[in-house]
């Protein structure tokens, strides 16, 4: 892209990086890890246990085995189950991922133990999955931010979104149905009626705390004053502009279109100048899920 500002010198970094700033990023991703692990253990044990919901995938597993025989308590199998999943990513995804994920199942364990709270004194089972979603759903992202992950399916999905590029709220819900499923044959179909809203819910927030920081407005401008308003994007608003090539199927005619990517705040100034230099202007503007490049974030490795 374009962009109006002229780039200095970039030296190149040193590959190693110092000590300080990897211990910042080892607590940073700790904390958020902990963080998640604490707002999921508060939607758990303050609303899905005491409603008797099923959750999706490992979790989902350790609840319909402890729903099933009490003594069984759902750290020490939710542990056990977690296992195979720990080899999977070891040798698929990242040592570091791993070592994270591996810090991260402890922390959720110790989140579960510490976080005992009275039940939420919500009587509508709808109400309750859909808070229920929200902030366990909200916990997952947070843990997702981070280099790791507190287990489960967490490493699967990271494991499909690598390899074959699926979004980890959607790796999630087909996952969970195949849960939800057992439970509704093992343990109740009511409750597992109402835990598809939950396990709906909390796949939506996840995407949207995991991509929602990041979303952008994709906007298109075919115009015939396009190099003029391509100088006013860079100026005013102080966005990159890509020039494409295109060429109108009726009038045959050879044209320029405008690509540029903005936010939800700059949109109307957007508009408001393409229309200013040329009223005819044909404007297309679409919403992404994420964008990655430049000023607009950068791809995460695990």
């Amino acid at each position: 892209m374009a962009h109006p500002k002229k780039t200095a010198d970039i030296k190149p970094r040193s590959s190693e990086e110092p000590l300080s700033r990897k211990t910042s990023r080892a607590v940073k991703n700790l904390g958020l890890i902990f963080l998640g692990s604490l707002v999921f253990a508060v939607g758990l044990q303050g609303l899905v246990i005491p409603h008797g919901f099923l959750s999706g995938g490992v979790v989902g597993v350790a609840l319909i085995v402890q729903y099933l025989m009490p003594v069984l308590t759902m750290g020490p199998v939710y542990f056990v189950l977690n296992l195979p999943l720990l080899l999977l990513g070891w040798f698929t995804v990242s040592r570091r991922f791993m070592v994270y994920s591996i810090a991260g199942m402890a922390l959720f364990s110790l989140a579960c133990t510490l976080v005992q709270l009275p039940p939420f004194d919500i009587q509508d089972p709808i109400l309750a999955t859909l808070l229920a979603g929200v902030i366990c759903g909200a916990g997952s992202g947070l843990i997702l931010r981070s280099l790791g992950s507190a287990g489960g399916l967490d490493i699967l999905a990271v494991y499909l979104n690598r390899r074959f590029g699926l979004r980890l709220g959607t790796v999630f819900f087909g996952a969970n149905a195949l849960v939800l499923i057992a439970g509704a044959y093992l343990y109740d179909l009511e409750k597992a009626l109402y835990s598809i809203i939950f396990v709906y819910t909390s796949g939506a927030v996840l995407d949207a705390v995991l991509a929602g920081f990041n979303r952008r407005k994709l906007v298109y401008v075919i115009s015939d004053r396009s190099q003029e308003i391509a100088d006013r994007i860079m100026k005013r608003v102080n966005r990159g502009v890509t020039l494409l090539q295109g060429r109108g199927a009726f009038s045959g005619r050879d044209k320029e279109v405008i690509l540029t990517i903005t936010t939800m705040t700059e949109l109307p100034q957007l508009k408001e100048l393409i229309f200013a230099i040329d009223p005819g202007a044909f404007v297309v503007v679409n919403d992404t899920l994420e964008v990655l490049g430049n000023r607009h974030g950068r791809l995460k490795v695990y």
